[in-house]
C-alpha cells in the first residue's frame, strides 16, 4: 500500500481512483463495509482503491478535552487498511487551518481537481468540512456537478445499534472484549515490546512476559484468555493475560500488562509482539496469600486452555459441516 503523509500539500497523489473518506479508527466492521465496496469497485474498473484519512483525529484539534483514545496505532491502521486491499492511503494533517476549509472547497480542489476521483463511497451519516457543513447530500450534489459518482453505504448494526468506534472504545474500557471483537470483526489487540519485569510471575511458578503497550486504550483490569503473535517466528501462542496493579503482592504498584504463555519457555525479551484479547475470564482481586494467588493463576491458565480448545473444536466442526454440504 502506498502511503502519502501530508497529502493535502503533496504532489505525489494517485489520480482516477475509487475513494472513501474518514478517520477509520479501528477499521471495524462498519468501516470494512465501505472499504470492501471501494476495493471491489476499484478492482472491477482496474483503478486504485484510495482511502483519504486524517491525523490527528479532528477532535484533538477542535476540542482536545473530547478527543477519543485511538483504537489502533498508526502502524496498526496502515496494516489493517493494506489487508483490506487498499492501494493508497492519503493522510491529511488536520490542523486549525485545515479545519476552516469549506466543505465545497475540499471537494472541488482536492477530491476532484487533484485526485480526479471516479467514485466516492462514504457512510450514510458522513459529515465533513468547516463546522461539519458537508454531508452525503452535498457530496452527491457536487459529484453530479463535477462528474464523479457518490454512494452512501448503510450502517452496520450489532445488537440493535450501529457499530461505531465510540461503542468499541467503551466495550474495551469495560473489559467486554468479546463484544468489541464482534464489532471489530477481529479481537482487540495491543502492540508493544516485551520488557524485563520484576520476575514475580517466575517466583510464583508462572513466568510472564510484560508488554509495554504502544496503544493507549488498555482493556479493564482483569484476567483474559488471549493470544500473542511474535512476528519474529512468525507464530501465535495461547496465553493468560493479567492487566492491573497486582494488589495481592504490591500496594500502589504501576499498572501492568503481563501474560503467561502456555507451553512456552523461550527468551523473548526485547521482541515486539501483538497481544489479542478473546475473552475476559475474571476481574482482578486481592487474595489472602501469594499461594492462593498462584493457585488462582493455575485455574486461569486451565480456563484459557479450555477456552481455546473449545474454540478450535467448534471451528473444526463448522468446517467439517461446511465441507459436507
Amino acid at each position: 500500500m502506498h502511503v502519502v503523509q501530508d497529502a493535502y500539500n503533496s504532489s505525489d497523489l494517485p489520480r482516477g481512483g475509487i475513494a472513501t473518506i474518514g478517520n477509520f479508527d479501528g477499521v471495524h466492521r462498519g468501516q470494512r463495509a465501505i472499504l470492501d465496496r471501494v476495493v471491489a469497485r476499484a478492482g472491477e474498473l482496474g483503478v486504485s482503491a484510495v482511502v483519504v484519512t486524517f491525523d490527528p483525529h479532528p477532535l484533538a484539534v477542535l476540542s482536545p478535552e473530547r478527543a477519543p483514545i485511538s483504537l489502533t496505532t498508526p502502524r496498526q491502521k496502515e496494516k489493517l487498511l493494506a489487508e483490506a486491499g487498499v492501494a493508497a492511503m492519503l493522510v491529511i494533517r488536520f490542523t486549525p487551518e485545515f479545519s476552516r476549509l469549506p466543505a465545497r472547497a475540499f471537494v472541488r480542489d482536492f477530491l476532484h481537481e487533484r485526485l480526479d476521483l471516479g467514485e466516492v463511497y462514504v457512510g450514510a451519516s458522513f459529515v465533513f468540512g468547516h463546522q461539519r457543513e458537508g454531508d452525503l447530500t452535498l457530496l452527491r450534489g457536487m459529484g453530479e456537478e463535477l462528474g464523479f459518482a457518490v454512494c452512501g453505504i448503510d450502517e452496520v448494526v450489532h445488537a440493535g445499534e450501529r457499530i461505531s468506534s465510540t461503542r468499541i472504545r467503551r466495550a474495551v474500557a469495560e473489559g467486554n472484549v468479546t463484544d468489541a471483537a464482534e464489532m471489530l470483526g477481529r479481537p482487540y489487540s495491543l502492540v508493544g515490546t516485551i520488557a524485563r519485569g520484576d520476575r514475580m510471575g517466575q517466583r510464583l511458578g508462572w513466568p510472564t512476559i510484560n508488554v509495554m503497550s504502544e496503544n493507549k486504550l488498555i482493556p479493564a483490569d482483569g484476567v483474559y484468555a488471549s493470544r500473542v503473535f511474535f512476528p519474529s517466528y512468525p507464530a501465535t501462542f495461547d496465553c493468560a493475560t493479567n492487566i492491573g496493579t497486582r494488589p495481592t503482592v504490591y500496594e500502589n504498584y504501576q499498572r501492568v500488562v503481563e501474560s503467561h504463555i502456555l507451553d512456552f519457555k523461550s527468551d523473548v525479551y526485547g521482541q515486539r509482539v501483538e497481544l489479542l484479547f478473546h475473552k475476559r475470564l475474571r476481574e482482578e482481586r486481592i487474595f489472602p496469600t501469594v499461594m492462593d494467588l498462584s493457585a488462582q493463576i493455575g485455574r486461569d491458565v486451565e480456563a484459557t486452555r479450555e477456552y481455546f480448545s473449545r474454540r478450535r473444536l467448534e471451528q473444526e466442526v463448522a468446517s467439517a459441516g461446511f465441507e459436507g454440504e
